[in-house]
């Protein structure tokens, strides 16, 4: 008499690791527009992810370069128009 095969053990799954919402808010809101709140969002997530050792790293540095270059953009955009105004006086009608 022969015994049966002992039956297999299904493979356990990895637990999945967390992503940090901060992180992922902070991504989309620099998306968005938001950019100082991005950028502010961005810098605690990414310390959340250093302590935490939470996936969204990427995401908190895409979030804090995406704001800040953003926003330099819109510095400049803001200073070309100052200066286009103020180099033609005919364009204001007051």
């Amino acid at each position: 008499m022969t015994t049966p095969a002992p039956a297999p053990v299904p493979a356990q799954s990895a637990p999945a690791e967390k992503w940090n919402v901060l992180s992922i808010v902070a991504f989309v809101l620099s998306l968005v527009g938001f950019n100082v709140i991005a950028i502010v969002l961005g810098f605690i997530g990414l310390n959340q992810v250093k302590k935490t050792g939470e996936r969204g790293r990427g995401l908190a540095l895409a979030a804090i370069i995406i704001g800040f270059v953003s926003l330099v953009f819109i510095i400049i955009w803001v200073i070309a128009g100052i200066a286009l105004v103020a180099a033609n006086p005919e364009l204001t009608t007051y």
